[in-house]
């Protein structure tokens, strides 16, 4: 497929990005589950891929981690790049770990991630590009589809065809380990904060293969308009981090320990869902949260409670079932 410009990109409007997007979505000869495409659900019909971000059960070690997954049913996971770099500096092969995942059933859908993405001078993006090599060789090793480029150092006022430029020299360095590099918006964040702005970063990037991941928690902290999911192409995410969130703190003002199970908070996931099953994203949905309260419990459990909320939110929607 020949590359757009970003002239032409522009002039495309929304249904231009979304038949960019479409057009991409799947490369021949690979099964959809093994690129993120839905699975086939009862009677023959598509439904949503599920996915475990392993921060949900964070105390637990990597291979408890995947075994709850399994367990529960997940279809895929999420792997945190310092786990991946104990799992190494413990003596455990990463390769090992990719049979046992790919043996449940699974696959690694995400790399959290590449930090400090996007230094301002060349000091900060020889030592990035190093590092970036790094855990792309990780990723590569466990089978993952994609890894995140968190935009930071944060600074107030990014230059978002700046950024696109870092983001750029990022998803070609993937491309040498077969890792597309997805760019995450972080609510925190005084800079690339929402969703907006990551799709801007991604589709200014002029690569097809650029992505983003969202996240319903940062979303909602960051001010992100709900309406805008609509105008974005489904197969420009890479992954959906999906929670919700009490009526307060004001957004704004949340951590990451606010995430509580899809379905138990204040979050739109039932429109969010069916916009997104429309405009044409088939999941992962990933659960996310760093909660206190439930990294007390055992990891079986809380990978089996979350499934089964996601389940039940995805039913309301009507979508994917």
């Amino acid at each position: 497929m020949s590359m757009l410009s970003r002239r032409n990109l522009l002039q495309a409007g929304a249904t231009g990005i979304a038949m960019l997007a479409a057009g991409r979505a799947t490369t021949a000869g690979e099964p959809a589950a093994a690129q993120g495409g839905a699975k086939k659900g009862g009677a023959g019909k598509e439904r949503w891929l599920l996915s475990l971000n392993m921060s949900t059960i964070r105390p637990a070690s990597l291979e408890d981690k995947v075994a709850a997954a399994q367990k529960a049913g997940y279809d895929a996971v999420e792997l945190w790049s310092d786990d991946l770099d104990k799992y190494e500096k413990a003596g455990k092969s990463l390769e090992d770990l990719a049979k046992r995942i790919k043996d449940g059933g699974m696959y690694v859908v995400n790399i959290i991630g590449i930090w400090n993405s996007m230094p301002q001078d060349d000091a900060g993006k020889a030592k990035l590009m190093e590092e970036a090599r790094r855990k792309l060789a990780h990723a590569q090793k466990v089978g993952a589809q994609h890894i995140a480029a968190i935009p930071a150092p944060d600074r107030p006022e990014f230059n978002v065809l700046w950024a696109a430029g870092r983001y750029r020299e990022l998803v070609d360095l993937g491309k040498e380990f077969n890792v597309k590099v997805a760019v995450e918006f972080v609510s925190f964040f005084q800079g690339i904060h929402t969703l907006g702005q990551a799709a801007a970063i991604a589709m200014e990037s002029e690569r097809p293969e650029a992505s983003v991941v969202a996240d319903t928690f940062h979303m909602h902290n960051g001010h992100s308009a709900w309406s805008g999911v609509g105008l974005v192409a489904g197969p420009l995410y890479a992954v959906w981090h999906v929670n919700d969130v009490p009526a307060t703190p004001e957004p704004g003002k949340m951590k990451d320990s606010d995430r509580i199970y899809p379905g138990d908070g204040i979050l739109p996931l039932v429109p969010l869902f069916q916009t997104l099953w429309k405009n044409g994203f088939r999941g992962p949905l990933s659960l996310e949260m760093f909660n206190a309260a439930e990294y007390k419990k055992p990891a079986d459990e809380v990978a089996k409670t979350g499934i089964e909320k996601m389940r039940a939110v995805i039913a309301k929607a009507g979508v994917g079932t």
